[in-house]
């Protein structure tokens, strides 16, 4: 072979390794860009999450009926007694001589039966009564006028009273597909503005409404088609921010959530009225609509409808405000991506894999029990803490404020100990104060609300970190599916836990009880999953079956 040829053979094998290379390699995508030119976190995503922080904390505005349907101290009216009007005192003096006594204080919902009825408002001596028979009440005197239980005398039906919350939980879950086709098929930005208009015009009307199945009815229908606005305006918060900033982004948004249960726990203190302070939620909510029209639509999504004209205008949008360049290669990389090939595979699907996968079926089994606890002990120590003393609203904005350094210790913590550690802990943590809370005395008022505050800081620092570790354990291909179940079978738990607090009915301490156990089975559970810190993300079913074999890890 002369010096030429092995020249020109030189030159084809060159040829050859670059074009293999070139076939191999990974295709430029956005998340290259913002890292390699336009910023991860610049002034656009500063201005973009200051934006979209108003929808999110109005998406919180959906749990108010935690207020306008709180339950209220009430007992028999006893017309024996002189009690023929509603002025007068709801513990009188004589109360236990009409009232059976309880061991928190005097019965709700029975009386005593009446002999004669010679008592009055200042004298009903316990003579005049059958202290052997014990009655249900005629009718019932409410301490407070500032919930539908007054206005629809819901007193003694804790369960239907409970049926709001339940009702708007299940609205979250039949929002998903819906949101979701609104969001592909039309856009991000229609879909969150069609959400908070839905939340604002389904909570003005439930404001008049005039009987508890009208107001059940508007809650369903307001959490079915306006319940997609946190998500919606997630999305918009994190989809320009680097892979850098992602779990930081993500703390922040839900501390936008938090605020906004602080704002609907202020709000509620003042406006007692429960329809009025309806009313001072979700009028606001009408100016959201606006963001139609200077909100920018997400280039994720014009880039996957091949809308390039409108994205092209919006990355150059994106590196005028950051005061950064793109490439004129990178951005014709984005608007030309290469076409995607239909890959053909002969091995089983899914459901059979993980069938005959004992390590994934039995991730697949806990992750959804993870969830389920998650939402079922988050939702549920909201829900309870107006029942912790008389200071129902002080309570309430402690319980959702301690939320926030729980969103950020989860994003210092999970980098530093691990994914593992740092969701074991917060269950653990949250188990150990819910079952310590549920044998505090009632005395200790202080001690009961900083264990109940350490409680919701576990469960807080658990919905930070459950999203990324549950991602990291599935592989590319099913990632988003896995995902969507554990959280769709999550809200199991969400739709179950405004039904506690009629528990209570039997002995306060269940809640937390169930809270504490299902804590405690999930942070073992967590144990036995491998930890992904550290480890490259699987793409492939046979990738996440490896995790935690270190001889077949593969490290970033």
């Amino acid at each position: 072979m002369t010096e030429n040829e092995n020249c020109s053979e030189g030159q084809r094998s060159n040829e050859v390794t670059n074009s293999s290379n070139n076939a191999t390699r990974k295709p430029i995508d956005l998340d290259d860009v913002l890292i390699s030119e336009l910023g991860q976190f610049g002034r656009f995503q500063f201005k973009n999450i200051l934006l979209v922080s108003v929808p999110l904390i109005m998406s919180a505005f959906l749990s108010e009926y935690i207020f306008s349907a709180a339950a209220i101290p009430h007992r028999c009216q006893i017309p024996e007694c002189g009690e023929n009007s509603t002025n007068f005192v709801f513990e009188p003096e004589w109360i236990l001589n009409a009232v059976p006594e309880t061991t928190t204080g005097f019965s709700s919902c029975q009386r005593f039966e009446s002999s004669t009825s010679n008592g009055s408002l200042d004298y009903c001596p316990a003579d005049i009564f059958i202290r052997d028979s014990i009655i249900s009440c005629d009718s019932l005197f409410y301490a407070r006028n500032n919930s539908v239980v007054y206005d629809f005398d819901l007193g003694c039906q804790e369960w239907m009273r409970a049926l709001a919350g339940t009702l708007s939980s299940v609205g979250t879950l039949l929002v998903l597909p819906i949101t979701g086709y609104i969001s592909d098929r039309f856009g991000r930005r229609i879909a969150l503005v069609v959400s908070i208009s839905n939340v604002a015009l389904f909570g003005l009307i439930r404001a008049f409404s005039t009987n508890y199945t009208m107001y059940l009815v508007l809650q369903l229908l307001q959490s079915t088609l306006g319940g997609g606005t946190f998500s919606s305006a997630y999305i918009f918060a994190a989809e320009l921010v680097g892979p850098k900033y992602r779990v930081l982004t993500g703390a922040v948004t839900s501390s936008m959530f938090a605020v906004g249960l602080i704002v609907l726990g202020g709000l509620a203190w003042v406006v007692q009225s429960w329809r009025n302070l309806i009313l001072a939620l979700h009028i606001p909510c009408f100016l959201v609509v606006s963001y139609y029209w200077f909100l920018g639509e997400s280039i994720r999504w014009l880039l996957s409808k091949q809308k390039f004209t409108e994205a092209r205008a919006a990355l150059e949008e994106v590196a005028r405000v950051n005061r950064t360049q793109i490439s004129e290669k990178s951005m014709e990389a984005l608007l030309n991506p290469p076409e995607q090939t239909e890959q053909i595979t002969d091995g089983p699907g899914l459901i059979t894999y993980i069938v005959r996968s004992p390590i994934l079926l039995r991730r697949v089994c806990t992750t959804p029990f993870w969830w389920i606890t998650s939402t079922f002990v988050y939702y549920g120590l909201s829900i309870n803490s107006t029942s912790l003393s008389d200071a129902m609203y002080l309570n309430f904005i402690l319980t959702c404020a301690i939320e926030i350094p729980g969103n950020f210790a989860t994003v210092l913590l999970l980098d530093r100990i691990g994914r593992k550690p740092t969701l074991s802990g917060g269950f653990f943590l949250s188990a150990a104060c819910n079952i310590i809370f549920a044998f505090t005395p009632n005395d200790l008022n202080v001690l009961r609300l900083v264990i109940y505050l350490l409680g919701k800081f576990g469960i807080s620092v658990v919905m930070t970190a459950l999203y990324l570790f549950t991602s990291e354990l599935y592989p590319t291909e099913y990632r988003h599916s896995l995902l969507a179940f554990s959280s769709m079978v999550g809200r199991i738990g969400s739709i179950s836990a405004p039904l506690t607090p009629a528990l209570m009915e039997y002995w306060v301490g269940i809640p937390s009880v169930m809270f504490g156990t299902l804590g405690l089975l999930s942070g073992l559970l967590v144990l036995t999953q491998p930890e992904t810190l550290g480890t490259k993300m699987p793409d492939t079913l046979a990738e996440a079956e490896a995790l935690g074999k270190s001889d077949q890890q593969r490290k970033k």
